[in-house]
């Protein structure tokens, strides 16, 4: 089974197209008008081992919201649909990644419910041209289009560029933990009998 899914996304705001592989080998095609926003999720995929094509367009002559907002919507739309029924899948992840004087921690529960709570302070509002608002934005969106449980903690650091690549690379860690699949598990993870 290939657990590959393709979203496509077009308002008045953006134009986005993504194809995500959730058994991948950290392959990154990605062309957004959002550098730092690129560089992340460059980030993610390589360390989740997953692969993600995405091509966006958006109105970044504005800001970088609605196109930030809008890629997190349909990676996290992706990411549900890739995982269709989620037979025999861990369901939780947990990575801690240090980035030189940082350190963040995520925690993934694949658990239909979604949910953000995210522990970060950033030392400055702008990497670059990027808000770092936009961090927090996306990862609603990513967590509720997902249907999953997602928490976010940065233990410390000082550098923001650093604090939020760490929580990337953590991101992309904790989700591959999460969709990895194992023979022990029959049916889904939950006494619930479904997830």
């Amino acid at each position: 089974m290939t657990r590959t899914a393709s979203i496509k996304r077009n308002t008045n705001e953006t134009q986005i197209q993504l194809t995500f592989s959730v058994d991948g080998e950290g392959e990154a095609k990605l062309e957004t008008p959002v550098p730092f926003m690129t560089h992340m999720l460059d980030l993610f995929t390589k360390h989740g081992q997953f692969n993600l094509d995405l091509q966006a367009k958006g109105d970044v002559d504005i800001d970088d919201h609605h196109t930030t907002e809008d890629i997190g919507i349909c990676l996290g739309q992706a990411v549900k649909d890739a995982l269709g029924d989620k037979v025999g899948i861990k369901r939780y992840g947990n990575a801690f990644v240090p980035m030189d004087e940082a350190l963040a921690q995520v925690v993934v529960d694949l658990s239909n419910r979604p949910h953000l709570e995210i522990r970060a302070d950033f030392p400055s509002q702008k990497v670059g041209t990027f808000d770092t608002e936009l961090v927090h934005e996306f990862l609603w969106k990513l967590a509720l289009e997902a249907r999953m449980n997602l928490h976010v903690i940065v233990h410390y650091g000082t550098n923001t560029h650093h604090i939020i690549e760490a929580i990337f690379k953590a991101l992309g860690r904790a989700l591959d933990e999460a969709t990895t699949t194992d023979s022990r598990i029959k049916g889904v993870p939950s006494t619930k009998g479904m997830l």
